[in-house]
């Protein structure tokens, strides 16, 4: 949309809507911002600062910085790495993300740019807060949120485009030298970034002094950690490729020692912990909560209700089981990433028992991976009125209404009990996850292996913690064998093993595309072809499953998602010379009168 239209829009019109006493994050202030009669009390600053936790980004992955995932056609947080190497979706189109994989999106007249309007919605609060006569400490929980999110949003739109305007302040019509403003370099915007949420994490309460479910400091801290992991590596991997999205003069390192830092802060705290370690089950039971008050693990997420009508859809399609609807399919690649029982890759392990089936697949193998797609004997639904029997997990959805793409069916994230599924009640309420320690722990690790500082005793306090939780061996430094299937083989070992840790610990949560871009690490998605399960091992149990007419295989007997897609024909066509970023708007370059360019690549 044009700059100067929302700016208009905004003068013209009321920002917010009427105020609500919900409780959670379904908060909205109210509608009378009379500059004279509104900025009076701590309560005015209060029910403004509740449209924060409603604010959406336009960022190219589509997320909002709170996302409440309560429309149909979603897992949730667990679809999202349908834009990466980990998933496949049924159908490759912008929507989803993996338009820009096989290199086919397009510059558009409203192709996007940073989300002006919540910007806005920000720097009016920041501008207006103090007309408050009030003290700052009554005060500071409102106004670090407000240097919270719009350090989120600036975020969202450097990950999406790269440079920006840096605009702190609500603009009027005469602003015109800030409203055509050109582009700064990504780093400056980055540190005016990491300025707000050092301000956020000064204001903010601390988890055990603050208010449930609004921002607090260490959640600050972790997103300081997260913000300066990606600049760190992107500055670094794109500087050593020496391409047309390197931040000239900067290696990154100064962002990836604030990143160790903020990280080890959270950990320093000693507030959180991972949730159960060493049960049955347990990585699996974290993602099916419908309460994440008592977890000591995730440290902020939205809560659903069904009593005020706030519920998710996304249980439908885990529901279905064998007859599921939910097409996304995990990649052969995500798979083949998960180590043996005995801490060693398939390559190398002799428990590794090959891809004939399932079984075979799922034996001797990391239970993170068990945990995180379905298998033969699971229970999909229990709870069914009348005493009927569970539902139980046979093959995956290979010919159901959007077949399931690659057999490998995701489990992660579902709540087996049958109201949670809206076709049987009005909806389900399991909670979203925005940031769970695991992370910070996974922050800390790679942080310090990019910086090279990294010791056993660092490792001991951050990856083999999830170890422990699932009973895997421990990574020991001194004895990392060389994977042949190292995606990064001309990184040191433990780069590539923290990044495994990574991938499997997080996998189906969103983080994957961040990480390739942020690691210049297109060329695992150049020609890149996803792959699914062994075929064979359904042929005799799918009825009407046709080889070469309703599902495809490669030469090795594989799952060929995307063999009819013409588009695919050579594999993912990512451009490593534009898709890095994504295109600006033609709208917003013309009526900037050229002071807005255009990112690299794109025409």
């Amino acid at each position: 949309m044009n700059f100067k239209k929302i700016l208009y829009l905004l003068l013209g019109t009321s920002l917010i809507y009427s105020c609500k006493n919900d409780t959670l994050l379904d908060l909205t202030p109210p509608t009378n911002l009379a500059t004279n009669t509104y900025w009076n009390t701590v309560s005015d600053l209060q029910n403004y600062a509740n449209r924060f936790y409603q604010m959406s980004s336009t960022g190219a992955t589509g997320a909002n910085i709170l996302p409440q995932y309560n429309g149909f056609g979603s897992l949730g947080i667990y679809s999202v790495d349908e834009n990466s190497d980990n998933m496949s979706p049924l159908s490759i189109n912008s929507s989803n993300g993996s338009a820009r994989l096989a290199g086919l999106l397009t510059v558009a007249s409203n192709s996007g740019y940073a989300d002006w309007n919540d910007i806005y919605t920000t720097n009016y609060f920041l501008a207006n807060y103090s007309r408050v006569n009030a003290p700052l400490g009554s005060m500071a929980q409102y106004v670090g949120e407000a240097y919270f999110f719009r350090a989120c949003l600036y975020f969202s739109g450097v990950r999406s485009y790269g440079a920006l305007p840096w605009i702190n302040k609500p603009l009027t019509t005469t602003d015109t030298a800030l409203i055509y403003a050109p582009r700064l370099p990504r780093n400056v915007i980055i540190d005016s970034v990491i300025a707000d949420l050092n301000n956020a994490i000064a204001l903010l309460p601390t988890k055990t002094q603050g208010t449930a479910m609004r921002v607090y400091k260490e959640y600050a801290e972790g997103m300081k950690a997260r913000v300066c992991l990606y600049e760190g590596t992107w500055e670094k991997y794109h500087g050593q490729a020496k391409d047309s999205f390197a931040v000239a003069n900067s290696d990154g390192s100064q962002y990836l020692k604030m990143a160790a830092a903020a990280a080890d802060s959270v950990i320093n705290s000693h507030i959180f912990q991972l949730d159960n370690v060493g049960t049955y089950n347990g990585y699996f039971n974290l993602f099916n909560l419908t309460d994440y008050s008592n977890s000591k693990e995730v440290m902020f997420w939205r809560a659903y209700s069904q009593a005020d009508g706030l519920v998710t859809y996304w249980q439908n399609y885990y529901h279905g089981g064998s007859g599921s609807t939910e097409d996304d399919g995990i990649n052969k690649s995500l798979v083949d990433d998960y180590l043996c029982t005995d801490g060693k890759p398939i390559a190398l392990s002799p428990l590794y028992r090959g891809d004939d089936s399932m079984d075979h697949v799922l034996a001797n193998r990391d239970p993170r991976l068990g945990q995180t797609i379905f298998q033969y004997g699971d229970t999909v639904v229990t709870g069914a009125p009348n005493n009927a029997p569970d539902v139980i997990f046979t093959y995956p959805a290979l010919l159901s209404g959007d077949p399931n793409t690659t057999g490998y069916q995701i489990k992660k994230g579902l709540n087996t009990d049958w109201g949670q599924d809206s076709h049987n009640g009005p909806g389900g309420t399991d909670g979203t996850i925005y940031m769970r320690y695991a992370e910070i722990l996974l922050i800390s690790a790679e942080a310090k292996a990019e910086l090279g500082t990294i010791t056993q005793n660092d490792i001991d306090n951050t990856i083999n913690k999830l170890r422990d939780r699932v009973g895997m061996p421990h990574l020991l430094m001194t004895n990392i064998q060389t994977d042949p299937n190292w995606q990064f083989p001309n990184l040191s070992p433990i780069i590539n093993e923290v990044r495994r840790e990574r991938r499997i610990e997080l996998a189906c949560e969103g983080y994957r595309l961040d990480d390739l871009m942020r690691w210049a690490a297109g060329n695992l998605i150049v020609g890149y072809q996803p792959l699914g399960a062994k075929l064979n091992q359904f042929l005799t149990v799918i009825p009407n499953l046709v080889v070469g007419k309703n599902i495809y295989q490669n030469s090795n007997g594989y799952i060929l998602p995307y063999a009819t897609n013409s588009n695919m024909k050579n594999g993912y066509q990512f451009n490593v010379n534009r898709d890095y970023l994504m295109p600006i708007s033609l709208t917003q370059i013309v009526v900037s009168n050229g002071k807005i360019s255009q990112n690299p690549g794109w025409q």
